[in-house]
C-alpha cells in the first residue's frame, strides 16, 4: 500500500492558512502556492539516491555526495497544477516537466484525457504528479492511470489539501502510489468541493471565474 504523508511543518501550515483566506489576492495566492510547493518538494525528494565522489575544496580533497540514479519529472494536472511546478524546479532545476489535461465527460461524468505530453525519458524518471486539490480523486486517479499506460511505474502524488474521499479513491485505484498532502480536510460538500477547502484553486491562481 502506498504511504500517506501529511505535512505538519509550521511554515507550511502558516502559509496554508493564508492560502485558504478568501481575501488573499491572486498575486499572493500564486506566490504562496509556489512557496508551499517548494517546502513540500524538500520532503517529497527525501528518498533520492546518492553516490559518493571525491572533490577538492579550497583546503583539501574530500569525499562527498551527489545525486545519483533516477531523476525527477514533475507532471502538473492542468490547469491548477501549473501553480506548483516552479516550487519543485527551484529545488530540482534538472527535473523535466510533463503536462496532463483532463475534462469530465458531461454524459458519463468520467475524466477524459485531452492532452498528455511527458518527458521523452519519463519511464526512467520518478514522476511527481502535482495538483493543489485532491477532492473526489477522479482526476488524480485518471491522470495516474494515463501516465501508467505510457509505461511509467514510479509515481508520487502531491496535493496541498485533500478530502478523505479523494485519498480513499486514489489508494484504492493505485495502491502503489505515495500521496503527500499539506492537510487532510473534513469532507466534500454536495457539489464535491472540499470543506473547509480553499475554493477553486485554478480560479484563485489565475484570477478567473
Amino acid at each position: 500500500m502506498g504511504r500517506l504523508y501529511v505535512f505538519d511543518h509550521p511554515l507550511i501550515q502558516h502559509k496554508l492558512t493564508m492560502i485558504r483566506d478568501k481575501d488573499t489576492t491572486s498575486k499572493d495566492f500564486r506566490e504562496l502556492v509556489d512557496e508551499v510547493a517548494m517546502l513540500m518538494a524538500y520532503e517529497v525528494t527525501r528518498d533520492m539516491q546518492l553516490r559518493e565522489v571525491e572533490i577538492e575544496t579550497p583546503i583539501t580533497t574530500t569525499k562527498s555526495k551527489v545525486l545519483a540514479g533516477r531523476m525527477i519529472g514533475v507532471v502538473p494536472i492542468m490547469r491548477a497544477g501549473l501553480g506548483m511546478v516552479n516550487g519543485f524546479l527551484r529545488l530540482v532545476p534538472a527535473a523535466k516537466v510533463g503536462h496532463i489535461g483532463l475534462y469530465r465527460d458531461p454524459e458519463t461524468l468520467k475524466p477524459v484525457e485531452y492532452y498528455c505530453k511527458l518527458p521523452v525519458d519519463a519511464q526512467e524518471r520518478d514522476l511527481i504528479v502535482v495538483d493543489p486539490m485532491l477532492a473526489t480523486g477522479g482526476s488524480a486517479s485518471a491522470a495516474i492511470e494515463f501516465i501508467k499506460q505510457r509505461g511509467c511505474k514510479s509515481i508520487k502524488l502531491v496535493n496541498l489539501i485533500a478530502a478523505p474521499e479523494g485519498i480513499e479513491r486514489v489508494r484504492a485505484d493505485h495502491p502503489d502510489v505515495d500521496i503527500f498532502v499539506a492537510a487532510v480536510d473534513e469532507k466534500l460538500n454536495d457539489h464535491s468541493y472540499i470543506v473547509p477547502g480553499l475554493g477553486d484553486a485554478g480560479d484563485r491562481l489565475f484570477g478567473t471565474k
